[in-house]
């Protein structure tokens, strides 16, 4: 009687075994893919996670409510742009007013520190926006440092600028709302607080606890002082406090 033979064992030979090797590989490679897609995805969404402000670390060294009916000695108002009348910075219901100020910036006069946090609360009266603050300027001079202006140009621009609004430089942010026909940066009698902030050669904007825009820069303007600025349109502001970050 013939004897059977065993039965094999190898399940299809060499070639099967290849076969079997190679879909194992491309299981893998596939596993290792959608990994890295993972973990790629996950850090670009921290990446582009709008950055937060941080809570105040540093040393309150001045601070302005505006309350009563005068400002503090502590202010200076400057000269208008040639040719313009400057308005009148006035306090009025517990705020810094202004309108038509062409440019006369209300500095004060304690000079702010190599390090430093500024934050503010500031409210466009008028829907034309354009509320404007100036930091590390000579404190006497328009345009002597860094220029932050929150919807400008009939409220279609924020944007940082150094010692020019105009030039080409500025670093803008116009994703701003469409109204009707009509772009606005700014909501008419709404508060936005401020926090501008420098520690190195980099300045950056905060408004309303979330990253704005960044102004790095190689040479930084060195300025002691800051102001609030204005041109045609009503603006107000409320609750000054500035940070040494020094320490």
């Amino acid at each position: 009687m013939p004897v059977k033979a065993p039965e094999p064992t190898d399940n299809g030979g060499p070639a099967a075994s290849r076969f079997r090797s190679v879909r194992r590989g491309r299981l893998f490679v596939a596993v290792a893919a959608l990994a890295f897609l993972a973990v790629s995805i996950a850090t670009m969404g921290w990446a582009f996670r709008p950055r937060t402000l941080p809570a105040p670390n540093g040393r309150l060294i001045y601070s302005d409510d505006f309350e009563g009916s005068a400002l503090r000695d502590d202010w200076r108002q400057s000269e208008a742009d040639p040719g313009w009348t400057a308005g009148r910075w006035q306090v009025v219901g517990g705020r810094l007013r202004g309108e038509k100020i062409h440019n006369a910036a209300l500095w004060l006069r304690v000079p702010l520190p190599e390090k430093v946090r500024i934050e503010f609360d500031a409210r466009a009266e008028t829907p034309d926006g354009d509320v404007k603050a100036e930091v590390f300027g000579d404190g006497r001079t328009h345009q002597s440092g860094y220029i932050a202006i929150h919807g400008g140009w009939r409220n279609t621009v924020r944007a940082i600028a150094r010692r020019d609004e105009h030039a080409e430089e500025r670093k803008e942010d116009n994703r701003c709302d469409v109204v009707g026909r009509r772009t606005r940066c700014v909501e008419p009698d709404v508060d936005y607080h401020w926090a501008l902030v420098r520690t190195g050669d980099t300045l950056e904007w905060y408004l309303n606890g979330t990253l704005l825009l960044t102004y790095p820069d190689t040479h930084p303007v060195r300025g002691r002082h800051f102001a609030f600025n204005g041109w045609e349109a009503v603006t107000s502001f409320d609750n000054l406090r500035i940070y040494d970050l020094s320490d």
